[in-house]
């Protein structure tokens, strides 16, 4: 199992997701978060094939569940979810990424 904790941001949430890879070559997610928005994403990419995080952008079954559920655009959480996936399908290796401000003086 492949857990990935992504901190969103401004808006104060926090997700917990966890990709488990079944004999099938299906992914199955779990979602722990205070966040409506990113709930409701799970109704639609709960089990995903793991060719998922592969799959470009338009036709990317995590960033269309996000541009139904999701109000910000910019929300790293479905990245996130494809990193959990990517990893736990052995695609890449599990590698923290961060998105830093820098404040100029």
């Amino acid at each position: 199992m492949t857990t990935v904790i992504i901190t969103s941001g401004a808006c104060g949430y926090s997700v917990t997701v966890r990709a488990e890879k079944g004999t099938d070559r299906k992914i199955t997610l779990s979602i722990d978060t205070e966040c409506e928005m990113v709930k409701k994403m799970l109704e639609d990419i709960s089990a995903l094939d793991m060719m998922a995080a592969l799959t470009g952008f338009q036709n990317n079954p995590v960033y269309k569940s996000a541009s139904k559920h999701l109000k910000h655009a910019a929300c790293p959480v479905p990245s996130g979810i494809l990193k959990a996936i990517e990893a736990e399908a052995g695609f890449n290796v599990p590698r923290d990424a961060a998105i830093i401000f820098v404040k100029e003086k």
